[in-house]
């Protein structure tokens, strides 16, 4: 039944719904979502997976997004609303589930190798030939897909209709902070060891063992893809903490200061120079700054990555200079850089073949040496991956819909006698803007993502909506979050009592 690891991973698995159904019936229906994606990201196996054939794998993503989405459904009684109100947003949303079907319908070809072609004469020649082809795409994969892609989004769907509260958005800083306490001890444990659990529960390695020595040492992996996703999972724990500790009462600030500290130190462990140059960097930003101030950086963060490949192919992005910085801080890292820029290079100029719909899967999108049927471009994050498999209006889709909620809460904060942004929101919009930084590195786009992204759309949503007698009410609470305005706007408006002067 499953493809790889032991029987404890498969029970894992099997038995991950009914976790989810008793997080349902222990939990409110907010904390019980946060966990069920949060929790199976932090303890499923990884790589383990189910397969049936004509359906999506069922694995440590797609199984928490259902178990969640059943849950959900048997609490509220309804199915929760799946469209965004903007134009925009449903054009995007409609676009991200059905262009992965026509990357497929338009690559049914094979791409064959060993081929040479002078004129009109085609010759083949076997001798040096690793690799004869690689498959096409085939017409049923097609509804595989658009299964797959409305799996991925399920964490969206439920966190926009469920999630929109700034109470809700300060549950999901909570759990951060729990989870990266729960975390803590297997992290050092790892570090001092080595990274052993997941082999040692599950049966198997997630990764080259070798990414996990880093300056003398190892860094964490415990159940996650890599060293790298464990870093950035610090980072957000992080964030979460610094956030608590800037809306704690003054006789908690000792104990938010040690927990924020303490965060930070996992940070330190993962030795991850991006991870912890993003926490010197952003976490005095949410300490300092107003929660407008973080949207509209939120906002510039969000539109730089979505125009990120256009400015790579413009030949905007400093290459050079971003080598020659690298290399005065550490030789070995610009090498790695360099080399991570030419595959990219290699990738992009691949694309161009197929430029709206891209390649598919397979591996169609790496560039091959045609006699031989090889490829030694190896790529890391999401953006060149997505456009290698969907082209560009794949790619516009998937980061279109992570930048909308940022876009749209920076654009209703904006609007005159609009209530204060609250920092638990504000924070949460900053967690989502480096995650959308740290997907041109790395392919950091977890299930937890899309759930803060549906969240946060959710809550700019609800802003929208918020009438505007509510906003323009001389009495309205500065301090009054949009929740709090929402269920007021039906009541009747009171007379205000009026103040006396004592001359």
């Amino acid at each position: 039944m499953i493809n790889i690891g032991n029987n404890i991973a498969l029970l894992a698995l099997l038995t991950w719904p009914l976790v989810v159904f008793f997080l349902f019936r222990a939990l409110t229906v907010e904390r019980a979502l946060i966990w069920s994606i949060l929790g199976g990201y932090m303890l499923l196996p990884q790589l383990s997976e189910i397969n049936l054939p004509g359906i999506p794998a069922f694995n440590k993503e797609t199984i928490p997004n259902l178990a969640a989405f059943a849950g959900c459904l048997l609490v509220l009684g309804r199915l929760p609303s799946l469209l965004p109100e903007s134009r925009i947003g449903r054009f995007l949303l409609a676009l991200f589930l059905i262009s992965p079907s026509i990357t497929v319908l338009t690559n049914l070809e094979p791409m064959q190798f060993g081929i040479i072609s002078a004129g009109s004469t085609v010759v083949y020649d076997p001798s040096n030939l690793e690799r004869a082809m690689l498959p096409g795409l085939r017409p049923y994969d097609a509804v595989s897909s658009l299964a797959n892609q409305l799996l991925v989004m399920l964490p969206f769907f439920l966190a926009r209709s469920l999630l929109y509260t700034a109470e809700a958005l300060r549950e999901v800083l909570v759990a951060l902070v729990i989870a990266g306490l729960i975390y803590a001890l297997p992290m050092l444990f790892e570090v001092r060891f080595s990274p052993q659990l997941h082999t040692w529960l599950y049966g198997f390695f997630q990764h080259d063992f070798i990414q996990a020595i880093r300056d003398g040492g190892y860094r964490p992996f415990v159940f996650m893809p890599h060293g790298l996703w464990v870093a950035f999972f610090a980072f957000m724990c992080t964030m979460a903490a610094a956030a608590l500790f800037r809306m704690s009462e003054p006789a908690q600030k000792g104990r938010m200061l040690l927990l924020m500290a303490m965060m930070a130190g996992l940070v330190v462990i993962c030795k991850t120079l991006g991870a912890l140059m993003m926490t010197v960097v952003f976490v005095p930003i949410l300490l300092v700054l107003r929660p407008r101030v973080h949207l509209a950086l939120s906002a510039l963060i969000a539109t730089t990555v979505l125009i990120y490949p256009a400015l790579r192919g413009a030949g905007l992005v400093p290459v050079e200079a971003l080598l020659a910085r690298a290399a005065a801080f550490n030789p070995e890292r610009a090498a790695s850089l360099g080399y991570r820029f030419a595959n990219e290079d290699l990738v992009l100029a691949h694309v161009e073949q197929k430029m709206l719909f891209g390649w598919g899967g397979w591996g169609r999108f790496m560039p091959h040496n045609p006699l031989t049927g090889t490829s030694e471009v190896v790529v890391d994050g999401t953006w060149i991956i997505t456009i290698g498999q969907s082209g560009w209006l794949g790619y516009l889709a998937l980061f279109g819909l992570l930048a909308l909620p940022l876009l749209t809460l920076w654009r209703q904060a904006r609007k005159p006698l609009t209530p204060p942004v609250p920092v638990a929101v504000s924070a949460v919009a900053l967690i989502l803007a480096v995650n959308m930084i740290d997907l041109v590195p790395n392919d950091t786009l977890i299930p937890f993502t899309w759930l803060i992204a549906g969240a946060l759309l959710g809550y700019a949503e609800a802003l929208a909506r918020a009438p505007k007698a509510v906003r323009m009410h001389p009495l309205s609470p500065r301090r009054q979050s949009l929740p709090a305005a929402e269920a007021t706007a039906g009541e009747p408006e009171k007379t205000p009592p009026k103040r006396r002067t004592i001359l």
